[in-house]
């Protein structure tokens, strides 16, 4: 895809036009700009990566199975940042200065949210953990993530520190106890 090979800022409508084999006038139909075509597949890799986290959840896969897995793909998306859709999504966030930037930002944090909530939920549901700070848990994740993911834009993350990283947050407070 045009925006994990080039970023958001290099990206012209005349590569995603040669990327997708649509003529120009076809794509102006559905979109008037490069900025709404990246929203768009903002909304759907969202949509994409919160249907595996739902299916294991509707599945009731074991807890700990499904959380092992989302670590596993963060750290697939941390340790790839040069060909993922997060280089993109931090220079379309920082380029812009606009409410709607924000609105969005904020979206893409409730809906990080959402998905961890939802992995907590199933442990609870599952008497694996207790809802006892189950939300102060889930910002903990977010906060951890996101800090792995500035350091995955800085060049100064390893795998040996999202290791570090995802074993300290597996090991937080969750028991039943």
């Amino acid at each position: 895809m045009v925006f994990c090979q080039k970023g958001f800022s290099a990206v012209t409508m005349q590569d995603i036009v040669d990327e997708c084999g649509i003529s120009r006038g076809g794509i102006y139909l559905y979109f008037a700009s490069v900025d709404e075509i990246f929203l768009e597949v903002m909304k759907q890799r969202n949509k994409e990566k919160f249907s595996l986290v739902s299916k294991a959840v509707q599945d009731a896969e074991p807890f700990e199975q499904v959380l092992s897995d989302y670590f596993s793909r963060q750290k697939r998306r941390l340790l790839n940042f040069e060909k993922s859709l997060f280089r993109a999504y931090c220079e379309y966030i920082f380029s812009k200065s606009k409410p709607a930037v924000r609105a969005f930002r904020n979206a893409q944090l409730e809906h990080l949210r959402k998905t961890i909530i939802s992995i907590l939920t199933l442990g609870v549901n599952q008497n694996v953990i207790s809802d006892k700070n189950i939300m102060q848990i889930a910002d903990h994740f977010i906060v951890t993530i996101d800090g792995l993911s500035v350091l995955a834009l800085g060049e100064a993350l390893s795998e040996e520190i999202i290791d570090g990283q995802f074993k300290i947050l597996g090991a937080l407070p969750l028991s039943s106890d």
